[in-house]
């Protein structure tokens, strides 16, 4: 069963073109990691949040400890105005099932 993560990030305003820079260059080596379904990163005014979708808890272990964060991570040291935070959710597919929730 697939697992899907929300981590949210707060950039220091002055920052935020650093850490999108940083974020965007890791992008493709997370896709190509093993259990990749989703990675996505979306914005607002005030923070960036992935979305992702992992093919198991085992390879999203594996990715929260895998080459790819241990890249970006110090990348972003200094840029952050607090801890970033990853949230590990399960659907509730109410309605339309095609609609609601992730799938592969």
């Amino acid at each position: 069963m697939s697992v899907v993560v929300i981590a949210t990030l707060w950039p220091i305003a002055e920052k935020r073109a650093e850490v999108v820079a940083a974020l965007g260059e890791s992008i493709p080596d997370v896709h190509a990691e093993e259990g990749c379904e989703l990675y996505a990163l979306h914005e607002n005014e005030d923070r960036l949040v992935y979305v992702e979708q992992w093919a198991s808890a085992e390879l999203l272990k594996a990715h929260s400890i895998g080459a790819a964060l241990a890249k970006v991570n110090p990348k972003l040291e200094g840029l952050l105005a607090k801890p970033t935070e990853v949230v590990v959710v399960s659907p509730l597919p109410f309605g339309d099932a095609r609609k609601g929730a992730l799938r592969a």
